[in-house]
């Protein structure tokens, strides 16, 4: 991914939603003015969510995400239903299409009742416009369309538009911790497990948002991490590390620089990073056959010493000296029943959005499972919580007695 890239986390996900049909993906393709999705008069063409990130006006970057018809029959259509499902986890915008001539049927209102349980904004896009004698009055949310003629597309991709920029205001990586002119220190190991010719997102991020709050970023590797502080005049307002290489770092860096790491902000980004601290209480109570879920939200190929389902689940073992299960998911794949387990840990978050992370969170909340983050959990286990949170002083109130 190039640094002028919008990731897809970052992204409005925009998610079409209906039943078999209803003209969804003939829908998608007048939106996006281009064949994204296969389009055919037979039922149920549409057999898994189709996504593609863009650039759509008058929104900017969007994630475009064509499901499954919610009415679909038979073993393999329960399980598209399912996938159409998940998709309102991520979605930041709904719409659902409905066959004008018609009219609203009982899958029709479950979405919209769905819609309204996940908090979704979302419009009505009344589609086949062109088979009505005569246009009802539509309602707040209702819009009449015609993939065929593309008539109310234009209106149609302006009141999405609206709906999402009607969001709660975005949370913070970083730039709200500095002033201009400062110096922040950014350790980043380059190793095998590292991306050749390029840095991983949270890295890239972070460095945007230093510059943006027109202060310094400097990037190091861990091994001259020490040379760097001692030539620098002044000291710097924050160093951001690796989580991996927390322990040398902390040593490094004198008690009085606040340190944290990119996993740590990453979190609190995603509005995940209060949850996280207090779930790490969590893993001093973890015993003998306890099972812990390492989540990860992208699929990558892991390498002989992969963070997620190593490095992580070795050091795990060795802090709490108790014979535990690890399992991993990827990607979309994120457990519906989290009963099996005493601990959920999460990567950063950063190619999910914000949506699909609070999601995931709540999920565990709803379920009693404690739920934490890579670099949380890994300052915990490294005995430096407290120190790599100080910088946000309401949440040092939600660490138990003895967490670190």
């Amino acid at each position: 991914m190039g640094l002028n890239d919008t990731p897809s986390g970052e992204r409005v996900h925009i998610g079409f939603f209906g039943r078999r049909n209803a003209g969804k993906s003939s829908l998608v393709n007048a939106v996006t003015g281009q064949d994204m999705a296969v389009v055919s008069d037979t039922k149920g063409t549409t057999t898994d969510p189709v996504s593609k990130a863009m650039e759509l006006l008058p929104l900017g970057p969007v994630m475009i995400i064509d499901t499954p018809g919610f009415d679909d029959e038979g073993t393999l259509g329960a399980q598209r239903v399912k996938k159409a499902r998940q998709v309102l986890n991520r979605a930041d915008v709904a719409v659902l299409v409905v066959d004008a001539a018609e009219g609203m049927k009982p899958c029709d209102r479950e979405l919209l009742a769905l819609f309204r349980e996940k908090d979704i904004p979302y419009l009505v896009a009344w589609n086949k416009r062109d088979l009505l004698a005569q246009l009802p009055a539509p309602r707040a949310e209702d819009v009449y369309v015609s993939a065929l003629t593309g008539a109310g597309v234009e209106e149609l991709k302006e009141r999405i538009a609206h709906l999402s920029h009607v969001q709660e205001e975005k949370l913070q990586l970083v730039g709200d911790l500095l002033h201009p002119g400062d110096i922040v220190l950014l350790v980043i190991p380059i190793d095998k497990a590292a991306p050749k010719g390029r840095l991983i997102l949270p890295q890239q991020q972070v460095i945007r948002d230093v510059l943006e709050a027109d202060a310094a970023a400097l990037c190091v590797k861990e091994f001259e991490l020490r040379e760097m502080l001692e030539r620098l005049k002044t000291p710097p307002a924050l160093v951001v590390t690796d989580s991996q290489v927390f322990a040398r770092v902390s040593a490094d860096v004198p008690p009085e620089v606040p340190l944290t790491s990119f996993s740590i902000l990453m979190a609190r980004y995603k509005g995940l990073l209060a949850a996280a601290v207090q779930g790490a209480a969590a893993i001093d109570g973890l015993r003998d056959g306890d099972r812990v879920l390492m989540a990860e939200g992208c699929t990558h190929h892991r390498q002989c010493d992969d963070i997620g389902s190593v490095k992580i689940p070795r050091w795990l073992r060795q802090y709490t000296g108790r014979r535990l299960e690890i399992e991993t998911t990827s990607g979309r794949a994120f457990p519906e029943n989290l009963s099996p387990y005493r601990l959920v840990i999460h990567c950063g978050g950063c190619m999910l959005n914000e949506r699909e992370v609070r999601y995931r969170m709540k999920t565990t909340q709803d379920q009693q499972v404690p739920i934490t983050n890579y670099g949380v959990a890994i300052a915990c286990m490294q005995g430096i919580l407290r120190r790599c949170i100080a910088m946000f002083p309401h949440l040092l109130d939600l660490l138990e007695g003895g967490v670190r």
